[in-house]
C-alpha cells in the first residue's frame, strides 16, 4: 500500500531548500494546482483545467441538523452501532467513509486532510463516497486527488479545508499575526487555536477532527458528538484495518496538541450554549473531564 510516492517526498525537500521555512508549504499544491477564491467559494484548477467548484461553509451550515457526529477511526467504532445517527448528522474522517452505505446511509460530510489517506485509500474514496457528497479537503488532498483522477472531483461539493497558519498562496503566518486576526481566539499559552471563519482558514491541530471541529461549530448545532475520536489507542490498527496492514500514525505524538484545541474549542461551545458530547470509552478526551456517554455502544460492549 503506497503511502506517498517517493516524488512527493523530492518536492517536499526541494520545497524546504529552495523557498524556506515561510514558504516551503507551497509544496501542497505543486506541481499543477490552482485555487480561484473568493470568501470561500471559488474554482480550483489542475494544470489550468477546472477540476471543480468549491463551495463555502454556508453549505455544511445550510445541510446541518441540530446535532452534528464528528466520526473518527478510531478503534472504539468497532463496538459502536452507529444505525442509530440522524440522517446526514455525521461528519466522517479519513476511514470512517468505509461506514457509508453500512451503518451510515448518508453523511453530512466526509473530510480528508492528510494526502497520505488519498494515496493509501483512493480507492475506498472512489467507491464510498457518492456525487453531491459535501468533501471537506485540504490543499494537498486537493492536489493527490487531482493528480490521480482530475474527473473525480467534478461531482462533489467541495469545502477548502486551508490551514491557517500555512495558508495556500501565501507565506506562513507567525503566532503573532494569527492572534491579531479578528476571527481567531488563541489560547492562553499561543499553542492552541480556533477560526470562527473557517473559509478563511481553520487550525489543524494534528488531526483532522480539530478541523472538522471547528466547521461544525460554526454550524451553530445545540449538540456536537465525537465517535471514534480515540487519540489514546492511536498505535492500534484503525477499525478498518488489520495488524498487517495498518498505516503509521502520528496522532499519539501529536496527542498534547491535539487536545490543547479541544480544550479550547470546548469553551468556546459553552458560551455558545453547544454540548460536547463524547461516545468513545477509551477516547484521551476523558483526562479532561469530556466524560462518557454509552448511547452508541453495541448491545454486546455494555
Amino acid at each position: 500500500m503506497v503511502d506517498r510516492p517517493w516524488h512527493r517526498t523530492l518536492v517536499k525537500l526541494g520545497a524546504r531548500v529552495l523557498l524556506g521555512s515561510s514558504r516551503a508549504h507551497a509544496q501542497d499544491w505543486f506541481p499543477g494546482l490552482g485555487i480561484v477564491r473568493k470568501s470561500g467559494v471559488g474554482e480550483v484548477f489542475y494544470h489550468r483545467a477546472k477540476v471543480a467548484d468549491l463551495s463555502d461553509s454556508d453549505r455544511l451550515r445550510d445541510g446541518a441538523s441540530e446535532n452534528i457526529y464528528i466520526v473518527g477511526s478510531g478503534p472504539s467504532i468497532r463496538d459502536c452501532d452507529l444505525t442509530g445517527l440522524e440522517p446526514k448528522s455525521a461528519i466522517l474522517l479519513n476511514g470512517a467513509i468505509g461506514l457509508i452505505g453500512e451503518q451510515i446511509a448518508t453523511p453530512l460530510a466526509v473530510a480528508v486532510e492528510d494526502e497520505r489517506f488519498v494515496w493509501r485509500h483512493s480507492e475506498m474514496m472512489r467507491r464510498r463516497i457518492k456525487p453531491g457528497t459535501i468533501c471537506l479537503l485540504s490543499v494537498p488532498v486537493l492536489r493527490a486527488i487531482s493528480e490521480l483522477d482530475s474527473r473525480w472531483l467534478s461531482d462533489k461539493r467541495v469545502i477548502l479545508i486551508d490551514n491557517i497558519s500555512k495558508p495556500y498562496g501565501a507565506r506562513r503566518r507567525l503566532i503573532d499575526e494569527l492572534g491579531k486576526l479578528d476571527f481567531v481566539r488563541l489560547n492562553a499559552a499561543g499553542t492552541a487555536g480556533f477560526s470562527f471563519a473557517p473559509d478563511l482558514g481553520v487550525f489543524q491541530g494534528g488531526s483532522v477532527a480539530v478541523s472538522a471541529l471547528q466547521f461544525a461549530l460554526c454550524c451553530s448545532p445545540k449538540m456536537i458528538g465525537f465517535l471514534g475520536i480515540d487519540i489514546s489507542n492511536a498505535g492500534e490498527p484503525r477499525f478498518y484495518e488489520t495488524s498487517d496492514e495498518a498505516a503509521f500514525s502520528g496522532i499519539a505524538r501529536a496527542e498534547g496538541r491535539i487536545l490543547e484545541h479541544f480544550i479550547l474549542a470546548r469553551e468556546i461551545a459553552a458560551e455558545r450554549g453547544v454540548t460536547f458530547v463524547n461516545y468513545s470509552p477509551v477516547s484521551a478526551l476523558l483526562k479532561h473531564g469530556f466524560g462518557y456517554d454509552d448511547r452508541f455502544a453495541a448491545a454486546s460492549t455494555i
